[in-house]
């Protein structure tokens, strides 16, 4: 096992799965940083393991001011607190089934030694599969259903994932670190998938009166697309209740945030740019046949219990 890794607990359990999230280039949406984070406290998590942080930050970068140094809190002169770049290792599940949730910093050096940090973990745990979150922002409607991609680690997948109503990705460029971590999944035959979702933002910068771009930070709608596939792919049983009602809020918060700007500048056009993204949009939602069934079951009962 890697040096790098402090393990305390060791779940006992018969399937274990990890899902792996930083704070990172490629976190449109909080998608990678917010959403296993969200997970953890809705799963009540506990701390079982870090990584440790020796070796892969920088302190600091010449002619740059604070761009990577660690914030410091002073309190009449006392060092209250130092937030350093942390990964922390989470458990939650019971003796049959169980997740392991690694959230962290994307790291600036060392990258092959924390990724075989990571895979030794998985190994060691004994993991079935890895999964991985991510999020780019792309012009698109903010109220339909979000684009999602995937890239995965071993060839046999690819089936699998032809089913969940995702892009399988061409891309070709710089690595985030979740494309990095794939790469060497499948050198080590470590099975890993990750989930891309596009996050809506729209600039606004050319027009005056409002100056600036607009972007959701959490997008809420786009973690409960990621999650019932997550879910439906691993048989697990996720609540999403909270993430539909917070789907709803959302639009609801960018409906208000539009018509306002509409009122204030109507000759902007920013109802006919949104109508005009609607039109151009191709939604690909995911409604897999086994959660139709379960929702007119669910139907079937409400009617038969208000027939009593």
């Amino acid at each position: 096992m890697s040096d790098a890794l402090d393990l305390w607990d060791k779940p006992d359990v018969e399937e274990l799965y990890m899902f792996v999230g930083w704070r990172q280039w490629a976190d449109a949406g909080s998608i990678s940083s917010g959403l296993p984070r969200y997970l953890v406290q809705q799963a009540e998590a506990r701390q079982i393991g870090l990584i440790k942080p020796d070796g892969f930050y920088l302190f600091q970068i010449p002619g740059t001011h604070d761009l990577v140094r660690p914030v410091v809190q002073f309190t009449e002169g006392f060092p209250d607190a130092l937030d350093v770049p942390r990964n922390e290792i989470y458990y939650a599940g019971d003796g049959k089934r169980g997740v392991i949730f690694l959230i962290g910093d994307e790291p600036h050096l060392g990258v092959e030694k924390y990724v075989s940090t990571i895979l030794d973990l998985a190994k060691t745990l004994n993991v079935k599969r890895i999964v991985g979150f991510g999020g780019v922002y792309g012009e698109l409607p903010y109220d339909k259903e979000r684009t999602i991609s995937s890239v995965y680690s071993r060839p046999y997948m690819k089936e699998e994932l032809a089913q969940l109503a995702v892009n399988l990705s061409d891309y070709s460029g710089g690595a985030s670190i979740g494309s990095y971590l794939c790469r060497r999944a499948a050198e080590r035959d470590i099975e890993y998938v990750s989930f891309f979702a596009f996050v809506p933002t729209y600039d606004f910068s050319q027009i005056q009166s409002i100056g600036s771009s607009l972007r959701i930070e959490n997008d809420f709608l786009a973690w409960l697309g990621v999650m019932r596939r997550v879910n439906h792919m691993l048989k697990l049983e996720f609540d999403l209740s909270d993430l539909e009602k917070r789907t709803e809020q959302l639009i609801k918060t960018i409906d208000e945030k539009i018509e306002e700007l509409t009122e204030a500048a109507p000759e902007l056009g920013l109802k006919e740019y949104m109508d005009q993204l609607a039109e151009q949009f191709v939604e690909i939602p995911f409604t897999p046949l086994d959660d139709v069934w379960e929702e007119e079951l669910r139907h079937l009962l409400d009617d038969f219990d208000g027939d009593e």
